[in-house]
């Protein structure tokens, strides 16, 4: 029997998530200017619930059938929506570029990589280990070169750091303890785990003062229509269609696909050393992505 064209959106689909991924970093900064960062992330969270709820209720997924899973569910939920989004975040506010942001989160699968072979005993392989030298070479070249346009803050580049080993752990528990859920289920629990974290948050730590205009709202729309639902949507329907490992062999390119839109969204200039530095870190992650089945969870911006 002849095997069934792929439709077009499938085709499409690698490309769309890796453009609304990577601009995202960009678009995440440009809100932070506008509120503060867990302010920011309590009202994306927020409306994705409210986005969300009415579509369980009409879909009637199935949901987590033991305590354990809502847990695992739940877990995973906090680690990416809370531990990565507020650190990053919080990076941005404190001056970090989106780029300098999207370089080092994105060394992920690499990270992912290495560790994920301690669970079974396997030796990490020479590969392995070239794909991590080059990629922190990279990520530490792109940063440096920078700094003769504006320097990065220290405190920042920390918290990127933290955000990278959250999206790290988020993923690795979701490969060890999760199983197979219907998608809006999961959302639900782990964007409400995020809002029932960062509004209270919010409320307690910052003014939660927010300076509205149509930026903002136009940033908003994107973090939850473009991020949140598209991206996520199409990454899921990758995954269920056997796309995933497309994702992964293209992924490298975020790092210099977010300095691209940074560019003319944000003013933020990349010197040609720091594009030989993209070059370096996204060969790093080619190397790692193209050994790794399954693909890693994208960091999400």
């Amino acid at each position: 029997m002849t095997a069934s064209p792929r439709p077009l959106w499938l085709i499409l689909a690698p490309a769309i998530f890796l453009i609304l991924w990577s601009a995202g970093f960009a678009i995440a900064k440009i809100g932070v200017e506008h509120a503060q960062p867990i302010t920011l992330l309590a009202w994306r969270y927020g409306l994705v619930v409210a986005l969300l709820a009415p579509v369980a209720l009409f879909v009637r997924p199935a949901w987590p059938a033991t305590p354990r899973a809502w847990v695992d569910i739940a877990i995973t939920g906090f680690l990416i929506q809370v531990v990565y989004f507020v650190l990053c975040y919080i990076a941005f506010k404190s001056g970090v570029s989106a780029g300098g942001v999207a370089i080092i989160v994105c060394l992920q699968p690499i990270l992912v990589a290495l560790i994920a072979p301690r669970f079974v005993g396997e030796r990490v392989s020479l590969a392995g280990w070239i794909g991590l030298g080059l990629g922190l070479s990279g990520a530490a070249l792109t940063i440096w070169s920078r700094s003769a346009i504006a320097a990065e803050n220290a405190f920042g580049l920390v918290l990127v750091v933290g955000a990278l080993f959250g999206i790290t752990a988020g993923t690795l528990w979701e490969k060890r303890f999760g199983i197979r859920q219907h998608p809006v289920a999961v959302n639900m629990i782990q964007y409400g785990v995020g809002a029932a974290v960062t509004i209270p948050l919010a409320l307690l730590t910052e003014d939660t003062t927010v300076s509205w205009d149509m930026e903002l709202v136009a940033v908003l729309a994107y973090l939850v229509i473009g991020n949140s639902l598209v991206a996520i949507g199409l990454l899921l329907a990758m995954i269920r269609h056997g796309e995933v490992s497309r994702v992964s062999s293209l992924f490298y390119l975020v790092p210099p696909l977010s300095a691209l839109f940074a560019w003319p969204l944000l003013g933020e200039a990349m010197p040609p050393l720091g594009w030989v530095g993209m070059a370096l870190a996204a060969g790093g992650v080619a190397l790692v992505s193209r050994r790794a089945k399954p693909a890693p969870v994208p960091a999400r911006p």
